[in-house]
């Protein structure tokens, strides 16, 4: 299944505490403390829209960043854009990853 990223709506689920994203009649999340990406959806992207996302609503909303999930983790490290999200100590830690 290819994916046009710029036709995938990410929207915050308060309720189940994570963004998703509904793309042909599979859901793809990312809870905030992990990711997920059906399979045939995997490779296009869709994981790091749901990254961005997630962080961007962090920045917006003067919150902190404590990278459980490993797929977010490996996302700072290629994003350092987001890396003022995460605290010095934990930074350190998820660089020297």
């Amino acid at each position: 299944m290819d994916v046009n990223l710029n036709d995938v709506t990410v929207t915050h689920n308060e309720e189940a505490h994570r963004f998703e994203a509904s793309i042909g009649g599979l859901r793809a999340f990312i809870v905030y403390t992990h990711t997920e990406v059906p399979q045939p959806l995997e490779g296009q992207g869709v994981a790091a829209k749901l990254a961005r996302v997630a962080l961007d609503f962090a920045r917006v909303n003067d919150l902190r960043v404590v990278s459980l999930c490993p797929y977010v983790s490996s996302f700072i490290r290629k994003h350092p854009e987001y890396q003022d999200l995460i605290s010095t100590d934990d930074l350190q830690k998820l660089l020297s990853r």
